[in-house]
């Protein structure tokens, strides 16, 4: 029998996710919740931009919902922050139901959300189902897929990681987070309100020395302006000469006074290549790169739905791409 699937969050990646469950003929879609009043009551296909009627209505209350249709896992796909799924979270816990949640804090919470992960630990082993935080990035780009690679390698001495995106094929939120419009004091003004910034990469810098064994003497965060050198525009808006048109992060891992782990990001409108890579220092040296890069919100969708079969079938408790056998696609049998 095809898996019961309940969908928390449906936003452009949780809209991306039902498409894909209703496309694998092993998981079937039972129940969405959404707490947008414009969503609630409508059916989960017009919302999805599916063009049918599904018969599933989206509901607001996850815990009613929750015992009307008896899902065996939920994909939670709402908020960046981990303090604000938590109760969710707890809530399908506590129902043990497994779950499979695009949360970037909760990628890797055992540093920067040790009190929260701990809990949650806790409350999953006791319920007897397993807990896991993935996504395209943090998740796969830029720890799993390094992590992954440095398997071939007998000695590592550092790594670099790279993710140079085209803000113009993703969604006006991604293109409102990274600063798009803004001038350079307004997203300088929003960069330090912590309203512009890519979340993960505390996350994936930790994921990634963790697997190697490395103690890291400090972390850095820094986050500058891409200024458009002349007009360009998306579907959903155009950025003027001189306006922010993306953004460009680094965060950076020190072992013993040297960059160890480097997450480099560029993602703005119209650069003119895109790709994401991987490239290890060590024994024997390791360039890889995937041309055209990642698309993320497809390929971020992709892993949560990917990651089903993986957090049904593992050991109880709260679980990282680290713990989890790496994902596949699963179509169902």
């Amino acid at each position: 029998m095809p898996t019961r699937v309940m969908l928390i969050g449906l936003g452009a990646i949780g809209s991306g996710v039902a498409r894909q469950v209703l496309s694998r003929k092993g998981l079937k879609l039972v129940a969405a919740v959404d707490i947008d009043s414009e969503k609630v009551g409508r059916d989960v296909g017009d919302v999805a931009g599916l063009g049918r009627k599904l018969g599933i209505k989206v509901t607001e209350d996850p815990a009613a919902t929750l015992r009307k249709t008896k899902p065996e896992v939920a994909v939670l796909c709402t908020d960046s922050a981990l303090r604000s799924v938590a109760y969710l979270i707890e809530t399908l816990v506590k129902k043990r139901v497994p779950v499979v949640s695009t949360t970037e804090e909760l990628a890797y919470p055992w540093h920067s959300n040790r009190r929260l992960a701990r809990r949650i630990d806790a409350l999953a082993r006791k319920a007897r189902v397993a807990v896991v935080g993935t996504g395209i990035n943090p998740g796969f780009a830029m720890d799993a897929w390094p992590i992954t690679l440095t398997g071939i390698c007998e000695r590592v001495d550092a790594i670099r990681i790279e993710r140079i995106q085209d803000a113009r094929a993703r969604r006006l939120a991604f293109q409102k987070k990274i600063g798009c419009g803004l001038s350079p004091e307004d997203f300088a003004r929003k960069v330090q309100e912590g309203t512009v910034r890519h979340v993960g990469f505390s996350e994936s810098v930790a994921m990634i020395a963790d697997a190697l064994g490395w103690k890291l003497d400090r972390f850095t965060d820094e986050i500058a302006p891409r200024v458009a050198e002349a007009p360009v525009a998306s579907e959903f808006l155009r950025v003027e000469r001189g306006l922010v048109c993306g953004i460009v992060q680094e965060g950076v891992g020190y072992r013993d006074g040297r960059r160890a782990i480097v997450l480099h990001l560029e993602a703005y409108l119209g650069p003119p290549e895109t790709y994401d890579a991987v490239k290890i220092a060590g024994a024997p040296p390791v360039h890889v790169r995937a041309l055209g890069g990642f698309h993320g919100d497809l390929a971020g969708a992709a892993l949560a739905v990917n990651t089903i079969p993986k957090v049904m079938a593992a050991p109880p408790g709260l679980h990282t791409m680290r713990s989890l056998p790496i994902p596949s696609f699963f179509g169902g049998r």
